[in-house]
């Protein structure tokens, strides 16, 4: 099923839109209630104090929890440090670009 938009005219020539159900397909559409989680990504370039520091700072974590999700990032390649909309885990992922984190967002598995 194609997603793009298909005017089809009516016998009075006006344009009508296709019926909603037709234009959403299943596999890329998601309720509004599936988590989303947010993972960074080891990296060859950041120290991981600044990683620590970059947590606490934008998350608020505490260095317990903050140290917790910086070693695994550290030793298991990434870490979920969010989950929640859609919509958060977009931003808070150009956020942590903007602190020169690799950070990637994926929908979690059901």
């Amino acid at each position: 099923m194609s997603n793009h938009y298909q005017p089809v005219l009516s016998t009075a020539g006006a344009e009508t839109l296709p019926d909603l159900d037709q234009l959403l397909d299943a596999d890329t559409f998601t309720a509004p209630d599936v988590p989303w989680h947010v993972l960074v990504w080891n990296d060859p370039v950041n120290l991981m104090s600044y990683v620590s520091y970059v947590f606490r700072s934008y998350f608020g974590y505490d260095r317990a929890q903050a140290e917790k999700l910086m070693m695994t990032v550290h030793t298991e390649g990434k870490a979920t440090v969010f989950t929640g909309s859609k919509e958060e885990a977009e931003r808070h992922t150009s956020a942590l670009h903007t602190w020169g984190l690799w950070a990637t967002f994926e929908r979690a598995e059901s």
